[in-house]
């Protein structure tokens, strides 16, 4: 799969999800076996670009793999000038955030609320494109509701304006998270353009991977909730397709080394009292099937020192080994 001049030797890519995948994520998927990873979502307000968020949230020229960023908005001056910032502090690709359904983002008219103006995503698109000489991605749903889709008709507009790459994920902006994704909207939409298209949705075995792909037709496949907590999923999922065998699940031990070596960088990557607290919603995702009571989880979350943290999760390894 290429995006302009890239290309991709693996056809899994991390979704960019807000408040998870930050660069300490990205780098373990990465390592892991996906071969693209997006940055968290990125507001296309200039106000907020210097902020201590946006700036632990941008790309950076020595992370690894692909560096792109999702840039959001309504404005397209404001998203042309989000684009051009972005790529002067190392993004290779732009990505434009057309699929968020959270009410804070889309009463701004941004997200998955530009769906209902196909108008205004047509300047947003040609805006981005136009200002900057590296590709540019849209990510988006298949409507606005269920008896409003229009990602087929938002597809061919993209291809008309230049963006690189779609990804589609097969929920409307009115399901949210809800329900199953559908795929008939991506098959439809990847037979009437002829650029890449990315499937999204509900994508959490080597299995359902193969499935999307097959029956899609999609170039690749975007994994964003079922790689919480597991981020070998793009190790088994790459070791299924290239040799229809499964890999077996990683051991104990292995969680243990992944989960501490993610703890640690987060607490560096955000310093000790922010890292700790974000920290905790990751050990949640690690731990679900290992603590499902919650009793640890539970002791975990009151803990308020990054040494104490770390010690916390070598014992409760020690005592379920």
């Amino acid at each position: 799969m290429r995006i302009g001049p890239y290309t991709l030797d693996v056809p899994l890519i991390v979704a960019p999800m807000a408040g998870v995948t930050d660069r300490p994520f990205r780098e373990l998927c990465l390592a892991y076996g996906a071969g693209m990873a997006i940055s968290e979502m990125m507001s296309s307000n200039p106000a907020l670009w210097r902020t201590s968020k946006s700036q632990k949230r941008m790309v950076h020229i020595d992370e690894s793999g692909l560096r792109s960023v999702q840039i959001a908005g309504a404005e397209p001056e404001l998203m042309a000038d989000a684009a051009q910032f972005c790529v002067e502090n190392g993004a290779q690709i732009i990505d434009i955030n057309m699929g968020c359904p959270m009410k804070k983002v889309n009463k701004k008219l941004a997200g998955s609320a530009l769906l209902t103006r196909p108008d205004l995503i047509e300047q947003i698109l040609k805006a981005t494109v136009n200002a900057v000489d590296v590709p540019v991605t849209l990510k988006t749903r298949t409507g606005w509701d269920p008896d409003n889709k229009n990602c087929v008709e938002i597809a061919r507009m993209a291809e008309d304006c230049g963006i690189q790459a779609l990804a589609l994920h097969g929920r409307t902006r009115a399901c949210m998270y809800k329900g199953e994704a559908e795929y008939d909207s991506i098959k439809a939409a990847k037979a009437a353009v002829s650029i890449p298209v990315i499937a999204n949705g509900d994508i959490d075995s080597p299995e359902k991977a193969q499935y999307v792909l097959d029956y899609t037709g999609a170039d690749a496949v975007m994994i964003g909730r079922p790689a919480q907590g597991r981020p070998w999923i793009f190790r088994e999922i790459h070791h299924y397709l290239t040799t229809g065998e499964h890999l077996p699940a990683p051991s104990l031990e292995e969680v243990r080394t992944i989960l501490l070596g993610h703890v640690q960088e987060l607490h560096q990557f955000y310093g000790e009292l922010k890292g700790l607290r974000i920290a905790r919603k990751h050990v949640g995702w690690y731990l679900k099937e290992h603590d499902q009571i919650g009793d640890f989880r539970r002791t975990f979350n009151a803990i308020e020192d990054a040494p104490q943290q770390i010690d916390a999760l070598q014992g409760y390894f020690d005592n379920v080994a």
